[in-house]
């Protein structure tokens, strides 16, 4: 079955699985009416108190998932404020130091910083020429601005004079730069401040053993309290390899010990309690956010606690317009801050909860799945009749409802990637701008990424100003600072300049998760035609070469809707003869480097379609970009789980009004309609509760369920 369609809607195809005949409705009336909630890989919502910390769960009772009901009050607070932290090595155009100093003062560091250079080209000593960074009270805004500021220059160093901050080079900087290359000896001081546990820095080969002393003697002399140098060979080449020292800790540990540090599902005992004191263990807690990117959050999270970006993981991306509740774990952040700063987080639309240990950063698809609670209001059939027209319109619609709801629970939805993985409403979607990469027309990536909206919102004036004038200092001052990609961005081209080297560098500038995020779009909007070709030409039977995956492989595999490579079998003729697979079992790839296509005329689809796109002989790897795309393999269909629905009358929807349907998704408990609610002109409202895999889409399931772009 196929819909007419239009606009952003394109990006999604409306060839769906089942032929009912669907009905209409609203969406996000209100935020309220779309919540979603993370559910971890042990199978329970991040937003009750038993997420990863009471291993006992019992069974929920209309399905088959874990909920954990043995949780006994919040954690927050039990661990003290003083933890220690391991600070990580990241990119030096990933932090906006206007959002920790300010833009005045963050231009005058940066004139600075060009000062010192032209002196030093120049053969001038700098001396003991200083900065004034400003006076800074609060001891967590100091400790942040010394981070940031070595960070981004390596070369330089701050001194407190409380409460004032001051900046000079580093001389220590200016002797290793004589020795080493500054790209070099900038890493290397990023390691130095970095100081990651059992982490090593190794130097560019040099065959020049009496360099390579001078090297070794000037590393111990300054910094032997804290590294141990050594040379070994390498294919033939000789390099410097530094490593810092063990601080105490035994170099073997027991199997015990190993076990414990890989994952905290326990009480919390006073030896557990000291690991997490000691900085094994990171602090997780629970974000709520309202009508937020998640990227946006993060952003004005790690502005708030004096963090980078990048020191944050995540499972997954959210809805921005909806309620959701997400695991995230934070680098060099101690509990009691994160409780110290929930106050001033809330103001902004986001509330932490649920403070816990975690032995190690989150992944992105580290998840079984999500919850869902929707709210559909104002029902209409198809036919454009009101849902509030009589007592027999609303059974009628009742039926068509049961109808879907059966329908779908039965045989799934077409698993496409929603319109969210393209950036719905935009002028150029993300998709487009991943292409740009893939083709390394880092230029035309970045002028399709500024590409401004309709509105005359303040973004889309920063936006369209850069084109226009290609002017990125004026275009950063004209951004907000909750525009983080962006404002990254303009701070690259503008130091390097918006030539292709310099489109380069600004793209380098964003975290590795948000520049892999534009081309994997462009693979999934291939991936959606590929799914709706494969339906309208080859039906609803799996056919010789199609590629699936067998019971036993598919236990193999994530919770996820995508699965990696192994062992992909490619269906016989006897096979399709013999019926030996269903279609839920098909999958299709997902365009990269590692993939095998359909041994059919899918296979050949997916040559014509990227040859249309100039990506003929595309190697799926951007190596400016350190990008590298191998690919993966999607269900065709999905399904949802643990269904649960009512059908009420009454413009509250949960609130009020009398409530039909059933807490299994089963046929009985039709909606049974008054003349009394006829006269009362009420209109109908649908209330679902449902889990899906991860990487699965609500928006898609509703468009299979309702037949209707949402």
């Amino acid at each position: 079955m196929t819909m007419k369609q239009d606009g952003d809607a394109a990006s999604v195809p409306a060839c769906f699985i089942s032929n009912h005949e669907g009905f209409l409705g609203n969406i996000k009336k209100f935020i309220r009416d779309f919540v979603v909630t993370e559910i971890d890989t042990d199978g329970r919502q991040v937003n009750t108190g038993a997420a990863t910390l009471a291993p006992q769960s019992t069974d929920k009772s209309s399905g088959s998932r874990k909920r954990d009901q043995n949780h006994q009050g919040s954690e927050d607070g039990d661990f003290a404020a003083d933890c220690r932290f391991d600070l990580t090595i990241s990119s030096p155009d990933s932090l906006d130091l206007s959002m920790v100093l300010g833009q005045a003062v963050s231009e005058q560091l940066e004139q600075f910083v060009v000062s010192l250079r032209d002196e030093a080209e120049e053969g001038e000593e700098s001396g003991h020429k200083e900065l004034s960074l400003g006076s800074f009270t609060d001891k967590y805004q100091r400790a942040n601005v010394h981070r940031a500021v070595r960070h981004r220059f390596p070369f330089l160093m701050t001194v407190t004079i409380q409460p004032e901050i001051r900046v000079r080079e580093d001389p220590d900087y200016r002797e290793l730069s004589q020795l080493v290359t500054e790209e070099e000896a900038e890493d290397f001081f990023r390691f130095i401040d970095a100081k990651v546990q059992d982490s090593s820095y190794t130097f560019h080969p040099d065959d020049n053993k009496e360099h390579r002393t001078a090297v070794h003697h000037f590393l111990n002399r300054r910094f032997g309290k804290l590294v141990e140098t050594k040379s070994f060979n390498q294919q033939e080449r000789t390099a410097i390899s530094v490593r810092l020292r063990e601080r105490g800790r035994p170099k073997k540990r027991s199997a015990e010990e190993r076990r414990e540090e890989d994952v905290y599902t326990g009480e919390r005992t006073p030896q557990k309690c000291v690991r997490f004191l000691t900085g094994v263990f990171l602090p997780a807690f629970t974000l709520c956010k309202e009508n937020l990117e998640t990227l946006e959050a993060i952003s004005y999270m790690a502005a708030t606690l004096g963090v980078l970006p990048s020191d944050f993981t995540y499972a997954g991306i959210k809805d921005k317009r909806a309620l959701t509740y997400q695991s995230m774990v934070v680098k060099k952040v101690s509990p009691q801050r994160l409780m110290e700063k929930r106050a001033e987080l809330e103001k902004r639309g986001m509330r932490l909860s649920h403070i816990r240990p975690a032995a190690e950063p989150l992944k992105l698809g580290r998840l079984r799945g999500n919850h869902f609670d929707l709210v559909v209001r104002d029902l209409k059939s198809h036919g454009g009749s009101a849902a509030h027209s009589g007592a027999e319109t609303q059974r009628r619609l009742a039926g068509l409802v049961e109808e879907a709801l059966q329908n779908v629970q039965v045989r799934g939805f077409v698993n496409y990637y929603g319109p969210q993985r393209f950036g719905t409403g935009q002028s150029v979607q993300s998709d487009l701008v991943g292409l740009a990469l893939l083709k390394e027309d880092m230029v035309n990536a970045v002028r399709l990424f500024f590409s401004p909206e309709d509105g005359d919102d303040p973004p889309s004036q920063a936006k369209r100003h850069f084109l226009q004038t290609d002017n990125a200092k004026e275009s950063l001052a004209l951004m907000p600072a909750s525009k983080a990609r962006e404002r990254l961005m303009l701070r690259a081209l503008n130091r390097y300049g918006t030539g292709p080297e310099g489109c380069a560098k600004a793209w380098l500038s964003l975290p590795h998760g948000m520049r892999v995020f534009y081309p994997h779009a462009y693979c999934s909007r291939v991936w959606n035609e590929a799914v709706a070709h494969r339906l309208a030409t080859l039906g609803h039977h799996v056919r010789t070469g199609d590629l699936v995956w067998t019971q036993q492989e598919a236990e193999q595999t994530d919770d996820g809707g995508e699965c990696g490579a192994a062992r992909i079998h490619v269906v016989t003729q006897a096979e399709e003869r013999q019926g030996a697979y269903a279609l839920a079992q098909v999958l299709l790839p997902m365009p990269g480097n590692a993939v095998r296509y359909p041994e059919n005329a899918m296979g050949a689809w997916y040559r014509e379609r990227l040859a249309r796109d100039g990506l003929d002989n595309c190697r799926f790897r951007v190596g400016g970009l350190k990008l590298n795309l191998p690919g993966c393999y999607r269900p065709l269909l999905a399904n949802l789980c643990n269904l649960s629905y009512r059908l009420q009358t009454g413009e509250e929807g949960a609130g009020g009004g009398r409530a039909t349907g059933n807490g299994g998704g089963k046929s009985e408990g039709r909606f049974k309609a008054t003349a009394e609610d006829a006269e009362r002109d009420e209109s109908l409202t649908l209330t679902l509760n449902f889990d899906l895999d991860s990487s699965c889409y609500a928006t898609i399931c509703l468009r299979e369920i309702m037949k209707c772009d949402l």
